[in-house]
């Protein structure tokens, strides 16, 4: 239940609000990267450039993640936040210049920012305290969709989620031996959700691309009076399909996150999951050749290892020489005890001794083109997670050939 304000509460409120943050200890580390990932998830649900997780002690606001701009601490006074910290719903302003309770506020007027589309939820810990907020907000006027807030109540769900997880994880690292084995798994739980925070953020993209550009499509035709009908539940349900793997993305990474680590075994057709990929990919391949080999059914993960196919061929896509058009192929052969899949193009390449480094988190080599350097550990924590093997080669006549080996089971 929400803690309740009276004329006699507020000193008691601030300090119980006070004691919580003080026990999840983030206000004085550097900004953890999973609240940073869910914050990046947040802008893009919102389709903004600005979001920040705001705690809010009894003087300051402090921004313990933020994106688009650098963290900062105010006075508690001049927070925008602070005024509807206790509204017990989320609070959507398409323009906070025309809203008395933030009008004169510094965030708005110019003296600290030029707020104008404000929209936030209260951070709650299961103690019913209010501890601060998930904030979206924009320098320009506008307005979000009912299921984008809805998404943003979610996502502070999960910002209280991840910092109750790290607190009942440094809990339990002190715990007697005879609870090692729990605090461990709990450890381990917590690094998976980490990286969790940080796939979704990154795999998301592009379904996302993908239902976007089918919703744009849509309303363009929609407003120009051209609208028909097989088109539309064309799109419609391109953007079913887009949603409904992300969901299945979501899920499946959760349930392996908090089920021990345990990956779903069942027959994979890749050839089908390669055709998923296409269709996500529609922008990112607009323009490029992908080819696509025999591929077998395979036992594993299917959400897990689209990830796999995902991240391997927007590389391919992504890193050509500027001016040309990616040239990529997708095959499949035997070998012993199992499948070997290649992904291979024709872009830049990558050297020798950075082949092995690439696999690490946040490793890129080319920094020219965008991206989070993420792909690729996600790609070998799957892999590894299916018994398989990972690697890199050089395409001959220049580029990269990414392959993988999955065991064969149950044959």
């Amino acid at each position: 239940m929400l803690e309740q304000l009276t004329d006699h509460a507020p000193v008691v409120q601030d300090r119980r609000r006070v004691l919580e943050i003080d026990r999840y200890q983030v206000l004085l580390d550097p900004p953890r990267s999973d609240l940073v990932a869910l914050v990046d998830i947040a802008a893009q649900v919102a389709d903004v450039p600005l979001a920040t997780i705001n705690l809010i002690t009894d003087v300051a606001q402090h921004q313990i993640a933020t994106k688009g701009f650098d963290a900062s601490v105010c006075a508690r006074e001049d927070s925008m936040c602070n005024v509807v910290l206790h509204e017990g719903a989320p609070v959507v302003v398409p323009d906070a210049s025309q809203d008395p309770r933030f009008a004169d506020n510094p965030f708005v007027t110019g003296e600290i920012g030029d707020v104008r589309f404000y929209a936030t939820h209260q951070l709650i810990t299961p103690h019913g305290v209010v501890i601060g907020t998930l904030c979206v907000f924009d320098t320009v006027p506008r307005e979000i969709t009912a299921d984008q807030e809805r998404a943003l109540v979610e996502l502070a769900e999960r910002v209280v989620d991840l910092l109750e997880l790290e607190l009942r994880t440094r809990e339990l690292a002190s715990s007697v031996s005879e609870l090692e084995r729990v605090r461990d798994e709990l450890q381990r739980s917590n690094s998976q959700l980490t990286a969790f925070a940080g796939q979704v953020s990154h795999d998301l993209r592009n379904p996302l691309t993908t239902v976007r550009m089918s919703l744009s499509i849509l309303a363009e035709e929609v407003e120009a009076g051209e609208l028909d009908p097989a088109t539309a539940e064309y799109l419609v349900g391109r953007a079913e399909k887009g949603t409904g793997r992300m969901q299945a993305l979501i899920d499946d990474l959760l349930a392996y996150a908090r089920l021990g680590g345990q990956i779903a075994s069942k027959p994979v057709d890749l050839a089908a999951v390669v055709q998923e990929v296409r269709d996500d990919l529609a922008e990112a391949l607009s323009g490029a050749s992908l080819e696509v080999g025999e591929l077998p059914v395979v036992t594993g993960d299917p959400v897990q290892l689209r990830a796999v196919l995902q991240n391997l061929v927007a590389n391919a896509a992504k890193f050509v020489p500027a001016g040309e058009s990616a040239r990529v192929r997708v095959d499949a052969s035997r070998v012993a005890g199992g499948w070997r899949v290649e992904v291979v193009d024709h872009g830049l390449g990558i050297a020798p001794e950075d082949r092995e480094r690439v696999f690490e988190p946040f490793t890129r080599t080319h920094d020219d083109v965008p991206g989070s350097g993420i792909g690729l550990a996600t790609v070998r924590r799957v892999v590894d997670a299916h018994g398989g093997t990972i690697g890199i080669g050089e395409t001959p006549g220049g580029g990269t050939t990414v392959w993988f080996e999955l065991p064969a089971r149950d044959e």
